[in-house]
């Protein structure tokens, strides 16, 4: 069993894990891309972007690149990394990415926001893989003496991203968010490592 084989259902059964929508984000702060990443984002426009991969490499990680440059490197891109939390829980399995403070170690350390490529252009398909994944990272910080109250997640088809944060139950924000307002997407997501900049040492 991997993060890919479960459902919501069975993350309540077997977790207790209970979700629920809600309104996220409330004040939310755009930030301008720079001239680099909106270059990047009009020559996707142009190309053939069929597959995950293509949506993964044109759209996605651009848009991850440039959060990271905006902050200072404060975390690290994980692209296809395996996440192992406890295999015997089902909760281990490939990631196509993980964002992880960047504390400067060759192997993954404390993942704080896992992404999810929709599959089938359907949003909803990945919301179960995403929520195992941060259940998964939950394990794999206690495991290394790391306790985060919140972690975040997103679903993104590379143009429709929904998020979602992890606490005692798991809210799936009522919002979906979309490419061409990506100053509201870079200012999410810089709100969102914000918030691990004053929990983080």
């Amino acid at each position: 069993m991997a993060y890919t084989d479960f459902t919501l259902e069975r993350l309540e059964t077997e977790f207790g894990l209970r979700n629920r929508q809600e309104q996220i984000f409330t004040k939310i702060l755009p930030i301008q891309p720079s001239p680099w990443l909106s270059r990047e984002l009009q020559l996707a426009e142009g190309l053939p972007l069929r597959t995950e991969k293509a949506r993964s490499e044109w759209i996605v990680a651009p848009i991850l690149k440039e959060l990271r440059e905006q902050n200072d490197h404060f975390f690290t891109i994980y692209s296809g990394e395996n996440l192992s939390a406890d295999s015997s829980l089902g909760l281990n399995g490939e990631c196509d990415f993980v964002l992880a403070k960047d504390i400067q170690t060759f192997n993954l350390n404390y993942p704080i926001i896992s992404i999810v490529e929709a599959k089938k252009h359907d949003l909803e398909i990945g919301v179960p893989q995403c929520a195992a994944q941060l259940l998964g990272a939950r394990i794999f910080n206690e495991k290394k003496g790391v306790h985060l109250e919140k972690l975040y997640g997103c679903v993104t088809t590379g143009r429709d991203w929904l998020f979602m944060v992890l606490e005692k139950d798991l809210q799936i924000d009522q919002d979906i968010y979309y490419l061409n307002e990506v100053d509201v997407l870079l200012g999410i997501f810089t709100q969102i490592i914000s918030y691990y900049r004053t929990v983080l040492p």
